[in-house]
């Protein structure tokens, strides 16, 4: 018997109903978000999972490779280049996601789908952000969070697939257990696990973290478990201002995007890049600066990509250029412009932080180089997905 997960519905039961929410699901972060069911077993919480052979694909079972549109980059917005980006590697990497999603977490019931995650191009994006990975281990599990931390903010936080204002604390706090889990009694717990291996989002966000635990220390995998309830406080305020369709001060608003932003994903750069940084180091007051910089910036980068796109979805919504013009009584076009000084004046200070940082200590120095890769990479792959999911201008 399926346990029921606080704050949700069942997953569309029909084809087309399951392709629109994969369609979504990968269609990238959009406006304030970082914008289907077979029972299986629950890994044990302290097995290591190593990557599964993967064995050359047939032609007729292969995902295309994707072929990205030439990069189109936001005029005035200031980002240096990406160090990496290579096609090929972007490519394996999403083959063995579409590996991984029909047949260890069935996080899609028909084989047909997979072309939207092959569409969505995780791998592209882990390949640029993450340049110094070791192995494509290492860049396979910073795909799989990707793809279940997306997979959590479609389920929970979009009306159209189920999820609810007034439901949505709920079902992220069961969503967290995923990462950070239950400690009760054996009866309970059994339950808690039946209830995780109900559902895809929380299978997606399971598996994708046993996997992380097999490269990163405990330290880097309780960094990323705070990081990813932060995210969750910030889906909240994202969804009270929406269910009152209030717009929030522009500091408001700046203050929540440092909570719903992409700091997860930069944060874990030395664990993807085969290394630690120390907590005690990692804690240091300029650091925590240059994470919160880094992380602001890159997710300010999606505001101003996904506007045009979030206005055509007709719906209430709210991004840093909105706010703008709401608070300063302009148009939407002038407030983009003011929006883009805002990102590069973000940029400029990340690098100050960064290089006072990376003077002072040789570790420090490689994450901060770490999340200005990040950060590079990101805008990259969003300027590469320009006319066929985002915009260059509102």
């Amino acid at each position: 018997m399926k346990t029921p997960i606080p704050g949700t519905t069942d997953a569309p039961a029909d084809a087309a109903g399951s392709s629109r929410l994969l369609a979504r699901l990968l269609s990238g972060p959009t406006g304030i978000g970082t914008d289907s069911l077979r029972l299986a077993p629950v890994p044990a919480l302290e097995a290591e999972p190593t990557e599964p052979a993967v064995e050359p694909p047939s032609a007729a079972d292969a995902p295309a490779p994707v072929t990205p549109p030439s990069s189109q980059r936001i005029e005035g917005l200031y980002c240096p280049p990406a160090v990496r980006d290579d096609r090929a590697l972007a490519d394996e990497v999403n083959a063995r996601l579409v590996e991984w999603a029909e047949k260890e977490i069935s996080l899609y019931p028909d084989t047909e789908l997979r072309e939207p995650l092959v569409g969505f191009d995780a791998g592209r994006s882990v390949v640029l952000c993450h340049p110094d990975a070791p192995g494509i281990d290492h860049l396979m599990a910073a795909a799989r969070l990707l793809i279940g931390e997306n997979a959590v903010d479609d389920y929970f936080c979009e009306a159209e697939y189920g999820g609810s204002a007034d439901r949505r604390g709920a079902a992220l706090a069961v969503a967290q257990s995923a990462i950070d889990p239950a400690h009760n009694t054996p009866r309970y717990e059994a339950d808690w696990r039946t209830g995780l291996d109900s559902h895809p989002a929380l299978r997606s966000m399971r598996s994708a973290m046993d996997y992380f635990y097999a490269l990163a220390t405990p330290a880097q995998a309780q960094r990323f478990r705070h990081d990813i309830v932060n995210l969750y406080l910030g889906y909240n305020a994202e969804g009270d201002c929406i269910s009152r369709e209030r717009t929030p001060a522009v500091w408001e608003y700046l203050v929540q995007r440092q909570f719903n932003s992409f700091r997860a994903c930069l944060n874990i750069t030395d664990s993807i890049g085969g290394y630690e940084l120390p907590a005690q180091l990692y804690a240091e007051p300029g650091v925590q600066r240059a994470v919160a910089l880094s992380s602001n910036a890159s997710t300010i980068c999606n505001d101003l990509y996904s506007l045009r796109k979030e206005q055509a979805s007709g719906r209430f919504h709210y991004s840093l250029p909105t706010v703008i013009a709401a608070e300063e009584e302009c148009s939407i076009e002038d407030a983009f412009q003011k929006a883009i000084g805002v990102h590069n004046e973000i940029v400029h200070l990340f690098e100050e932080e960064a290089a006072a940082l990376s003077a002072a200590n040789p570790l420090v120095a490689r994450f901060v180089t770490g999340l200005h890769n990040w950060m590079t990479g990101n805008h990259e792959w969003h300027a590469g997905n320009v006319g066929t999911r985002y915009a260059t201008s509102p």
